[in-house]
């Protein structure tokens, strides 16, 4: 038996990521940011959703772009720190011991200690009510190489990803399966008849 509970969001996990906007060095700022995930592959697009009041709100609308930074559990106090501090108050980057990059398309910064950071220019932004959803096309992705073998691919599970539950942080490496595991057909072995 299930007991209902009054409409509200319950789609987790969700990804627990750094989204860092601003222009030039004066204006840089990080967020974290629950409210995000792919909404296209060709081409690729995603998108975030951020309150209107927030800080970064308005530097994103400004500059047209942003880069969301993937997490890890070495990055979960600095994930935390800046979902709950204001760039108005301080240099977020400095105080959560993170370092601002260079992008290599958009006019944002990257977060260095992020494994991969997802460079977006925004297409669109649509009001929802508590927050507003900024549309964006992947334009480039940065991954650290450090994360990438000999044959070119990508070790996510290296990465130890976070994610964000409920209000409360996990890890994410541990896999259960890969794409098609449940219809992928078994190898049959034949045996030699004596």
């Amino acid at each position: 038996m299930k007991k209902s509970f009054k409409p509200g969001t319950m789609i987790y996990p969700l990804p627990a990521v750094l989204v860092s906007c601003g222009a030039t060095p004066d204006e840089y700022n990080v967020l974290t940011v629950a409210w995000t995930g792919t909404v296209c592959s060709n081409p690729p697009m995603c998108y975030v959703s951020i309150r209107p009041e927030r800080y970064s709100y308005d530097i994103i609308r400004r500059n047209g772009c942003f880069v969301i930074n993937l997490t890890t559990k070495v990055l979960a106090r600095a994930t935390d720190f800046c979902g709950v501090r204001s760039g108005r108050d301080m240099d977020k980057f400095r105080q959560a011991g993170l370092t601002p990059g260079k992008a290599q398309v958009v006019n944002a910064p990257t977060v260095e200690e992020s494994p991969v950071s997802i460079e977006c220019r925004v297409v669109d932004i649509k009001p929802l009510g508590s927050h507003d959803m900024f549309l964006a096309e992947v334009v480039n992705v940065l991954v650290d190489d450090r994360f990438i073998d000999e044959n070119d691919k990508i070790d996510m599970a290296a990465m130890n990803l976070i994610a964000y539950t409920h209000g409360e942080y996990f890890d994410v490496n541990s896999p259960t399966g890969f794409f098609g595991w449940s219809v992928r057909r078994k190898k049959v072995i034949k045996r030699e008849r004596k």
